[in-house]
Formats: structure tokens, C-alpha cells, sequence
């Protein structure tokens, strides 16, 4: 269900569902306009066609202990697609790296990583990252503060491009 075929029903859902994730569906419905029976079907089909992948809490990394995050831009050997499928497996594998994104240019991946201390992410950057099959090369940088931290996507953007199309 790509975006161009979401209601704008269906666009506010996902765009209420973003911010607060734990509203009632009672509280959604009043929100987006409908009753609840159905904006629970459209919820529902919503999370069958992937459009909602998951419900999470966002948590406070730093207030839990874990006061390092580092940036590692990592060049591999090889990127053959069973080598880069191979890193990617790693990388699911790996507590530290909590996102995973393959890159095109000199980068060919950029890993978001979390830890304790400083002394954890150098044992995994030693022991782990930089001694894996097909790893040739990591740089890494220190997160000092962040200035932004917003998951999901501009809801307002879509609305324009589709107040446009209309």
C-alpha cells in the first residue's frame, strides 16, 4: 500500500500513531474524525500491509546507563551481495549496533552504535567490528551531543504533496 493510495484518514492515523503510539483506539478515533470500530480496521490493515511496523517505547539511553554513542562509517572488501548480506547478519547480531544502514560512495555502511562506557565500545570495535570477515576499514565518531531525534516521518510533507496532486 504505497502512500499515494492512503487516505487522508489513513494519514492521520499513521501521523496521531507516531506521536503516541499507546492512545486508546477510542482516543485515535476522535482524533482522526471516525468511530472506533472503523479506525480499528484500518489500524489493523495498516499493521497487515507494513505500514505500521511495531510499537516501542523511547527510551532515555543516557538516563539508563548508556552514556556513549558513536558513529562507525565502515568500508568492507567486498561487496558481493552474499558478503554484504553476511556484514548485515553481523550487525543484527551485534547489541551495540542499534541501526544499520548501507550506503553508496566511499561508505558502505554507517552503523548508529550504543554503550555503557567507552571501554565497552572499544572492546567491540577491536574484538568485534574491526576483526569481522570482510571488514577493511572503520572510522568512527564520537557523539558529543544530539540536536534532533525525530523518529518516524514529516506527516506535514506528505499532505502537502498530496494537498498538490489533488
Amino acid at each position: 500500500m504505497p502512500s499515494s493510495k492512503l487516505d487522508p484518514i489513513d494519514r492521520k492515523i499513521l501521523c496521531e500513531l507516531q506521536h503516541d503510539g499507546r492512545m486508546t483506539n477510542v482516543e485515535l478515533a476522535r482524533r482522526v474524525g471516525i468511530s472506533a470500530p472503523p479506525c480499528l480496521r484500518r489500524v489493523r490493515t495498516l499493521e497487515e500491509n507494513g505500514l505500521i511496523k511495531g510499537y516501542h517505547a523511547n527510551v532515555n539511553a543516557r538516563e539508563l546507563g548508556f552514556e556513549v554513542q558513536v558513529f562507525a562509517m565502515v568500508g568492507l572488501h567486498s561487496q558481493a551481495e552474499a558478503d554484504l548480506s553476511a556484514f548485515e547478519e553481523s550487525c543484527r547480531n551485534w547489541p551495540l549496533v542499534r541501526e544499520c544502514h548501507m550506503l553508496n560512495g566511499e561508505i558502505d555502511f554507517i552503523l548508529k552504535c550504543v554503550a555503557p562506557d567507552l571501554s565497552t565500545f572499544q572492546t567491540f570495535l577491536t574484538e568485534g567490528l574491526t576483526s569481522a570477515d570482510n571488514v577493511a576499514s572503520v572510522k568512527t565518531s564520537l557523539v558529543i551531543r544530539g540536536a534532533k531525534d525525530a523518529p518516524g516521518v514529516p506527516f506535514d510533507v506528505l499532505e502537502e504533496r498530496a494537498a498538490a496532486e489533488d
